[in-house]
């Protein structure tokens, strides 16, 4: 078994583009702006932000000093850190895994949408054509009502362009595509943004966004909202940043990139709320509707709200479908960038222990994942999203999450993660990030997750089947542990890293 040559970024630009690519995903546009909405608006920025300099920037300096140090994606890098420990990463790298199945899917949404941008297509009510027309919503998540073939149409060119970038690896692929996807990403945003500010009405908008409600910020529920938003939109405990780090150059400033990453996304988030209320305010007030019949929360804003916005902008239809084109490619964009680092995450692991090619292992994901994505490209999609989102999100990436910092803070030491993290950076960091990950995420991540299943056993989510609640969520959640424990007694064919030459940081852990 021998080690290998392991690719690497070409600049630190590329690799800031792609991990802001990789945080920059679909939901910044529809979660970020109804959290602060509905959890005391522009006076939510003050939790939001405490919630990103003590949870974002300090899990991200652990997850890139993680894999930066080990030289590997979460497989090895937790594998080095003690045997036992393997199935952690397998586990983290399950979950892109099993979201890429419908994240693929929403984007091939985004995709049709672009077309019928040029047409206006989906005609005086939006919301009929959306569920009726083009998702032939059926009746439950056993009712898979037939193919959707123009969503079919779309995964297939999703999958295709995942495959392809992904597969030229790292600097030839991945970084080549994202130093053009990112920076046209912010343009498009900006020009959205700027156009949404200008409407009428924006004024309207924007004050349920951002009027500050500070008697709601005494809320507990507040606080752990605003995590849970960092958290989640970072695309921390899923392994795409411990691998992304894997390939940076020895002397890379840890600590400045993982700032840069985490307050870039949220500018992000911010930058997605202007433009959501501007225009949705605008289309309260064009419409005479009240606002809180406008603002729903989810793909609804994009796939509903917004074409209905576009229709109705003040100015000739030719330049309504531009805008039209511009915001769902936006969306498209967003996605790629996103989808392309979750494919990687799990790729890389694989290429960390088995002796096969990049192009193999690419293409054997990519088949499995555009499978998986064409039981949602039916009429049971949206169903069956829906559960399998909730119970991946809810059950394991926060419980990741939780086991991370509690491994990484006391196992492998939050001494270790500064003294890396300090080697070839600007400026230390000290006790902060000891509190940080050691003491202060595992308590909101612990809260977040007992929370969680107390909820579940209220009521069987979202009123579905109990058969459908325990097959697709309870079924997938479990399902990823399984996958994690067996991949994790299977041999290694390309290296053992209980025999790397930097053993000595697995037997002082182990």
């Amino acid at each position: 078994m021998e080690n290998y040559e392991r690719d690497q970024w070409k600049s630190r630009a590329g690799f800031i583009f792609s991990t802001v690519g990789a945080a920059v995903g679909l939901g910044n546009f529809w979660r970020f702006p109804f959290m602060a909405y509905q959890n005391g608006g522009g006076a939510f920025i003050l939790p939001y932000f405490f919630a990103l300099l003590t949870a974002g920037v300090p899990l991200m300096i652990m997850e890139f000093s993680f894999g930066h140090k080990m030289r590997g994606g979460a497989t090895l890098s937790f594998a080095k850190l003690g045997k036992k420990y393997e199935f952690i990463g397998w586990w983290q790298t399950m979950v892109p895994l099993i979201v890429m199945c419908y994240y693929s899917t929403i984007i091939a949404w985004s995709l049709n949408y672009l077309v019928f941008a040029i047409t206006q297509a989906w005609g005086a009510d939006p919301n009929a054509f959306f569920g009726g027309k083009f998702l032939g919503v059926s009746s439950g998540p056993w009712d898979l009502g037939g193919f959707r073939w123009n969503i079919a149409a779309g995964v297939i060119i999703v999958w295709l362009l995942n495959y392809t970038i992904t597969k030229k690896g790292i600097s030839g692929g991945i970084e080549k595509a994202c130093k053009v996807m990112t920076p046209l990403l912010a343009i498009l945003m900006v020009i959205i943004t700027i156009r949404g500010l200008t409407l009428p009405g924006a004024a309207y908008g924007l004050n349920w966004f951002l009027k500050p409600d500070f008697s709601k910020i005494m809320n507990a529920k507040v606080w752990i909202a605003a995590y849970a938003q960092v958290f989640f939109s970072t695309t921390l405990a899923v392994g795409v940043m411990i691998a992304y780090a894997s390939y940076l150059s020895e002397k890379s400033d840890i600590v400045n990139n993982s700032f840069i990453t985490v307050f870039s996304n949220s500018s992000f988030d911010f930058m997605a709320g202007l433009a959501v209320f501007s225009i949705l305010g605008y289309v309260s007030v064009a419409s005479g509707v009240p606002f809180e019949e406008v603002a729903t929360s989810g793909a609804g804003v994009a796939f509903v709200a917004f074409p209905k916005a576009i229709s109705m902008l003040p100015m000739p239809k030719f330049l309504q479908s531009i805008f039209g084109i511009m915001f769902f490619f936006a969306l498209f964009i967003a996605g790629i960038s996103s989808s392309i680092s979750m494919l990687e995450s799990f790729a890389t692991a694989a290429l960390d222990k088995y002796n096969m090619s990049r192009e193999s292992i690419i293409t054997r994901i990519s088949i499995g994942g555009f499978l998986g994505s064409m039981f949602i490209a039916t009429g049971a999609g949206v169903h069956i999203l829906d559960i399998v989102d909730h119970f991946v999100g809810n059950y394991g990436i926060a419980l990741l999450g939780l086991i991370e910092a509690v491994l990484l803070g006391y196992v492998y030491g939050t001494d270790k993660i500064k003294e890396h993290a300090n080697r070839y950076s600007d400026f230390r960091i000290g006790w902060w990030l000891d509190f940080c990950v050691k003491y202060l995420t595992p308590a909101i991540l612990g809260y977040m997750f007992i929370q969680n299943i107390i909820n579940e056993f209220k009521a069987p989510y979202g009123g579905y089947p109990m058969s459908a609640v325990v097959i697709l969520g309870w079924g997938a959640a479990i399902g990823m542990l399984v996958a994690a424990l067996y991949l994790s007694s299977r041999p290694w064919t390309k290296m053992d890293p209980y025999l790397q030459t930097d053993k000595k940081v697995v037997s002082e852990n182990d």
